[in-house]
This record gives structure tokens, sequence and C-alpha cells, in this order.
């Protein structure tokens, strides 16, 4: 009996393990979605039509100081005072930040005491060299030292003059970085101030519209939170587009008397073409693929088939096409993540434009 249970319980336990792996793959199998290529797939699709475009571009971008500087202290020292407040003018060469300089003026009038002494050895040594009393070489030394006194001196005054830190510029103080008691060291912020009096306007402009912002040409600047525009004049177009054929264009302008203008606000150009676009016209999320090999999704009895098309002109999301569709057809727009070729489609006009 036990030697047939030896053979019986392997077996027994084979058997239990054979059956739940098959019913696992079974419950595996039914829950994996399985794609039905005859399934209708529910896009946004939209009717082509002839038409024209707008012919005003905008470009936006964020306003920017003409000169902003972090200023940092030269020397190392103790700061015994900040002489400004976040939001405060100020002008060129206006104390910000005093260092403690009681150190080196000490240093200074021992170095001034050591001099008084050197020169009236000097005046002895000339007269004892003249009459030959002592040798010529310790004038020579005497006055070397004197020389030496007078560059540690001067690198003393030195010193104390960059201890009182004062502002590169006139503008306003847009970031106080120090406190009194402080220890400012060399290369460490204190405080920063913007130059606000003229600002600049920075706008990403495609390849196509860089006739538009020849260098030196007047542009209007609008900003949104602000009534009015800003003559502006085009003082850089940058020389390397982005990855997206874009390039940086500058726009440089006037602030206000009261200086309304802030770093950081969104400023506006628009420019109208000479003449308006026409053609047929598509959102440009009907296309498949890239501008370089444009394709859109054409729906033909009730299947979506790829076709190749022409771009004339992009404007904004609108795409102005020279050919591969006619008025009429019906182009999808929206939900083309499972569309393909010959895929059946069902197509929703709720966001046709």
């Amino acid at each position: 009996m036990k030697k047939i249970l030896i053979y019986i319980i392997p077996l027994a336990l084979v058997a239990m393990v054979a059956i739940k792996l098959v019913s696992n793959k079974k419950t595996a199998q039914e829950r994996v979605y399985v794609y039905d290529k005859t399934q209708s797939v529910p896009v946004f699709a939209v009717k082509v039509s002839e038409g024209e475009l707008g012919n005003e571009r905008s470009f936006s971008g964020v306003i920017e100081p003409i000169r902003e500087s972090k200023i940092s202290a030269e020397v190392q020292g103790k700061v015994i005072r900040v002489a400004v407040e976040v939001g405060q003018r100020v002008g060129a060469n206006q104390l910000l930040v005093q260092q403690d300089v009681a150190l080196l003026q000490l240093q200074l009038k021992s170095a001034e005491v050591q001099k008084g002494g050197l020169e009236a050895d000097l005046k002895r040594y000339r007269i004892l060299v003249e009459n030959e009393a002592i040798q010529g070489v310790q004038l020579e030394k005497t006055e070397l030292a004197l020389a030496a006194l007078e560059v540690q001196i001067a690198t003393l005054k030195e010193q104390i003059d960059k201890s009182s830190i004062r502002a590169p510029f006139s503008g306003i103080v847009t970031a106080k970085l120090t406190e009194m008691g402080d220890f400012a060291a060399p290369g460490k912020p204190l405080i920063q101030v913007t130059e606000l009096s003229q600002i600049k306007l920075t706008i990403q402009v495609p390849e196509n519209d860089l006739d538009y912002f020849q260098s030196g040409s007047s542009q209007a600047v609008k900003i949104a939170s602000l009534s009015g525009e800003f003559p502006a004049k085009v003082t850089l177009v940058g020389s390397r587009g982005s990855i997206g054929n874009s390039f940086p264009v500058e726009l440089t302008f006037e602030n206000t008397a009261d200086l309304s203008v802030k770093a950081g606000m969104f400023g506006e150009v628009s420019i109208k073409a000479e003449a308006n676009s026409k053609g047929m016209i598509l959102p440009a999320s009907a296309l498949v693929g890239s501008e370089l090999n444009p394709q859109v999704y054409v729906i033909q009895d009730g299947k979506a088939k790829l076709q190749t098309v022409e771009i004339a002109q992009r404007v904004g999301d609108q795409l102005i096409l020279k050919s591969g569709v006619k008025s009429g057809d019906v182009v999808i727009t929206g939900g083309l993540v499972n569309v393909f070729e010959g895929a059946n489609v069902e197509p929703n006009f709720s966001s046709e434009r």
C-alpha cells in the first residue's frame, strides 16, 4: 500500500498543477483584448472647404530688462549697512552696501606711519651717501622698502574704497540678498539692480516671417494688462534657429515714466501680411507625420485613406493646402491614434471649425 501511495501522490500533484495552469491560461486569454479591425473607429472630422485666412500674424514673448546685474562683494568683510530696499530706485554710483573697514583703516594708518619713518631715513641716507659716510646699498634698500610700502598703501586704499559697494548703473533694486551682520565674501551676490527705463521683448519668429522683422525696423508692442501700444525697434535677429525652425527676435522700447511695464509681463506683436492667403483650409491637427512629408487621412466610403498633400502655408493652427484634397472631402482631424490605412471609421463633425 505504501509503495502505491509513493506513486499516486506525485501523480496527483502533477495533475493538479496541470489543471491549474490550463485554467490560468484560459482566464488570461479571456482577459486579453483582441482588436477587431472590422470595428469602426470613432474619429473627429471636418469637410474641406476653399477659403482664405486672415492676414494678421501674432507673436508673443516675455518682457525682459535691458540690463540686470547681481552686484557682488569684491573684498571680504562684515556687512555693517544695507542702504537700499527692494523696489527702491537708485542712481549710478549710489551706495548699496557698506562693509566694515575698521581693520583696513588701522592697517592703512600703520603703513602711513612706516612710510613717514622710511622717508625720514631716506633723507638722512642720501646726505650720508653724498659724504661717503655709508655705502650706497643701504640707500637703495630703503628706496625699495619705501616703494613696496607705497604699493601696500595703495592696495589698502583700494580695498577700503571697494568695501563701499555701489550701483554700476541706475535702476530699481529687485532683490536684496544680504542683511546687516552678514559676512560678504568675494563673488557673493548682495543686491540685484534692474534697469527698466528701457526694456525688450523677445519673440520666436518662424523662418517664413523673418522678412517682417528686419534689423532696425519698427513694430508696435501690445501688453495685455496695459492700454495702448509701445513703439519698438528690432535690435536683434537671431542667427541660429531652434529645433522648431524659429528664430529669436528682440524688440527694444522705452518704458513709461512711472515704469508701468514690468519685467516678466507678456507682450505681443501683430503684423499684417501684404495679401490674404487662399486655398483649401484644414486644421493643423489633421496633419500626419511632419511638414516635410505631409499626409492626411481622407474618409472614402467609410474607410480611412492616407493622402499626400502639399502645404502652401501654415498660419497658426490652420493649414492652407495647394493640392491633395478638394473641396467637400472629409478629413480626419482627431482620434488618429487607432486609425490606419483602410480602417473603418465613424466621423463626428462636432469639432468642426
